[in-house]
């Protein structure tokens, strides 16, 4: 019998001789004046032990049978669920395996079979979080992320570009095979087809952004403002999409999308492990199939605004032709265009009045195709060999000073130098100042 048992039955006994009545007891204890006269007349027939529950000390209807227990610690002690949280664990085992058991449940049981180790949380500085933004759309954090996402089962490269809107945490990701600007460019491409164009994207301050001006740090000047600088092929890009771009100062900026790096680093790792993933195609496969449906349907929020911030593409934008590489390239006299390592020549039915001479904009698109821009037509160019390069004179050697012969040997003025004895030291300081 607890104290909270025993402070009831004082009230009841109370109650029973009459010093209260049955209402203020009711009142004491919580209950109702029926539940207390029943009480009341359960005290004469049992005594003491009324005031303690009937079912007390005995299993309850709700408990799980204990081979259900014992299945699901033997299920998740399989080298594929290594790892698993309970949280994680209690999903896989009803999807998988039919075993439906509350998370708190099988906390209890992973704790007890030493599966699963909970962590204290250490007392850190407060944080203002930032808020988010009202619309879907208004701001899309954008950033790459480097792990071993197959856990060594291939030997494939892989990076995780991550685009997660800030209004909704909805999210965008596919995988690459490097972190490059025709990459990132690829998953723009699929971004803008599912969703339009956002307001602006929030990355960090990597090359692929913003160009940086390169100063010795002994330069006079080095803490002057920096000299701006042209931008960069995703740079430009975006200029011609109408997107914004924000740098970030810190990763702690940009922690929407690195917590979104912290989740798929434990939960997308081992879905792709108990799925048996094993190529970059594969990977991309669940991706779009598993992880990011599980995503967008339990951890978006609602935004604080119905209103959409996404633009449409209009036709107005040709996506292969604003991410791709650009370079302007000026036209020679016989109407050929040097790129990269390359010689393409205009068509004839493609010559335009001032086309000689003037500058064209050259794309290489995503696909590996070369277009090439005059003004605001496309023309039609083909490729042709490149000119041989003209023969560099070899020069004659020219004969030694000497009248040595080039060729004969190395002089050899300098043998038994450091073995010559040289003056001493008082000779050599009079001669010093002699000279001096």
């Amino acid at each position: 019998m607890t104290q909270a048992d025993r402070d009831r039955l004082v009230t009841l006994k109370k109650a029973k001789k009459r010093l209260i009545t049955q209402r203020e007891a009711a009142l004491d204890l919580g209950l109702s004046v029926r539940q207390v006269k029943r009480l009341l007349k359960a005290l004469k027939k049992r005594g003491d032990p009324v005031v303690v529950h009937g079912l007390r000390g005995q299993p309850s209807n709700r408990m799980l049978e204990p081979r259900v227990r014992e299945r699901a610690m033997a299920i998740l002690q399989w080298d594929v669920y290594r790892g698993f949280g309970p949280t994680l664990a209690c999903e896989y085992l009803a999807k998988k395996h039919g075993i439906r058991v509350s998370r708190e449940t099988l906390r209890k049981w992973m704790r007890a079979a030493g599966l699963w180790k909970g962590k204290r949380r250490r007392a850190g500085e407060p944080h203002l979080w930032r808020q988010r933004r009202s619309r879907c759309g208004e701001l899309v954090q954008w950033d790459t992320s480097e792990h071993d996402w197959l856990e060594g089962r291939s030997s494939q490269p892989m990076y995780l570009i991550s685009m997660i809107d800030d209004a909704t945490s909805r999210l965008y990701a596919r995988f690459v095979s490097s972190d490059s600007t025709e990459e990132n460019m690829r998953t723009v491409w699929g971004y803008l087809e599912r969703y339009g164009r956002p307001l602006a994207f929030y990355t960090d301050k990597a090359s692929l952004f913003r160009n940086h001006e390169k100063r010795r740090r002994d330069q006079p000047g080095v803490d002057q403002d920096p000299v701006e600088m042209p931008p960069t092929q995703i740079g430009r890009a975006l200029r011609e999409l109408d997107i914004g771009w924000i740098a970030a100062h810190s990763p702690q900026a940009k922690g929407r999308v690195e917590r979104s790096f912290d989740t798929a680093q434990d939960r997308l790792v081992k879905g792709m492990r108990v799925a048996g993933v094993k190529t970059r195609e594969q990977a991309n496969e669940y991706l779009e199939k598993e992880f990011l449906p599980w995503w967008n349907r339990t951890l978006v929020v609602e935004a604080a605004s119905a209103d959409n911030a996404h633009r449409r593409l209009d036709q107005g934008y040709d996506l292969a032709a604003i991410l791709s590489h650009v370079e302007t390239r000026q036209v020679k006299n016989d109407y050929t265009i040097q790129f990269g390592r390359q010689r393409y020549a205009v068509q004839p039915d493609s010559i335009v009045t001032g086309l000689r001479g003037g500058e064209v904009r050259v794309e290489k698109r995503l696909d590996g195709a070369v277009a090439v821009r005059f003004r605001d037509r496309y023309l039609r160019v083909r490729l042709c060999a490149l000119a041989p390069k003209a023969a560099t004179p070899v020069k004659p050697k020219r004969a030694a000073r000497d009248g040595r012969q080039p060729g004969r040997g190395k002089s050899r003025w300098m043998d038994g130098f450091w073995e010559r004895r040289g003056p001493r030291l008082e000779r050599a300081i009079e001669i010093a100042n002699a000279t001096s």
